[in-house]
């Protein structure tokens, strides 16, 4: 097995009593001493700051990238108005995704953030779909502070960085360190994602604990937030066999990307991808599910009808901390998808009833204006 890698917070994660696991290739926290169940919660009430440094940091330069991206994407990346940014998919010539990505207008170049376990094939996937183009993947660190009171937080260290509303990016300097930061995140609350040279990335950290708001929040609690947001995790709630539309990620793929947009089709899958799109022509869908009592539905939990015929499987699930009872997400066939419908998850030779629910499960604390 190879050694695990280290992000430049390590040393502070072992300091800071975490409980470290491998995740993606890297040492990372699950926990702190703290427990998952309190990180979720002090992040819904309060601030947490995550280490993601794990995650690919990558700059694509050369002849307008928009429209060479947008060979590769489905997203309108075009439209991208300079200091915002935009949720994206890699898609294959069969129309699965290859991984899911945010992708920042930078000016003359762009700048993107890919998921860690896809990062190498990402990489290559960019390199080989736009060679004349520079694809520079740049170490740096990257923290997420996340929670309503994180624009407190940044308020008094970078004021400047509160004027962006949701999915804007710009520079920044934080007590002297120069970062890029955008206002996002993966926990459905309002929050900055910032990128910072790896050699400071310990110093910030540091400078963002030190405020009475913000505690370390490790990988568990990330997970248990995203899904109560109703955010999927790339290698189990979309894949190589999962397509855009089949996803719910329909809101993923530019108006002027779909079938008679000025820009339509051009990237990989896009027949397919958009026959689903025009005639809804797809067997299966991605739902949420909520549960009764306090016993959670995991990952991989068969589901059934009420005459025991098969519809599914659950991709993401747990017992939601802020929702007060157990919350998943998976594939149901087409006919079962509609809100309000019963299924049941077979859980130790149990079959229990769910709902069929909207999500995100929780509310949104993104900041628009």
């Amino acid at each position: 097995m190879s050694e695990l890698k280290h992000t430049p917070l390590h040393a502070l994660h072992v300091e800071l009593g975490a409980k470290m696991v491998p995740f993606a290739g890297y040492d990372m926290p699950v926990q702190y001493p703290l427990g998952v169940k309190r990180e979720h919660e002090h992040t819904r009430k309060a601030a947490g700051l995550f280490d993601v440094s794990h995650m690919g940091q990558v700059l694509l330069r050369g002849p307008n990238p928009a429209e060479a991206l947008e060979t590769l994407v489905p997203a309108d990346i075009v439209g991208l108005a300079e200091g915002t940014q935009r949720y994206a998919l890699f898609t294959s010539e069969e129309g699965g995704i290859l991984d899911d990505l945010m992708v920042v207008n930078a000016g003359d170049h762009l700048y993107l953030v890919v998921n860690a376990a896809c990062r190498e094939q990402d990489i290559a996937h960019l390199r080989r779909g736009l060679p004349d183009h520079e694809v520079e993947v740049v170490d740096r660190g990257l923290l997420a502070l996340q929670g309503p009171q994180a624009a407190s937080v940044m308020q008094r260290l970078c004021p400047e960085a509160c004027e962006m509303v949701f999915m804007q990016h710009g520079r920044f300097t934080i007590d002297g360190i120069e970062v890029w930061a955008s206002r996002s995140g993966y926990t459905g609350e309002d929050g900055f994602e910032i990128s910072v040279a790896a050699e400071d990335t310990e110093a910030l950290a540091r400078r963002l604990l030190a405020e009475d708001e913000v505690e370390a929040i490790g990988l568990g609690a990330r997970d248990s937030l995203r899904l109560e947001a109703g955010l999927c995790l790339y290698g189990h709630d979309i894949d190589t066999e999962t397509t855009p539309v089949e996803g719910g990620l329909i809101w993923a793929i530019g108006k002027p990307r779909r079938r008679g947009g000025e820009r339509a089709g051009g990237f990989p899958g896009a027949d397919l991808i958009l026959h689903q799109v025009a005639e809804k022509d797809h067997h299966r869908k991605r739902v949420g599910l909520l549960g009764e009592g306090r016993a959670p539905v995991r990952e991989g939990t068969e589901l059934f009808d009420a005459e025991g015929g098969h519809l599914g499987r659950v991709t993401s699930g747990g017992f939601g901390p802020s929702v007060g009872r157990p919350v998943a997400m998976g594939y149901v066939a087409i006919e079962a998808a509609e809100i309000g419908t019963t299924v049941y998850a077979e859980v130790r030779g149990k079959r229990l009833p769910m709902t069929v629910s909207k999500m995100p499960f929780v509310a949104p604390g993104y900041y628009r204006g």
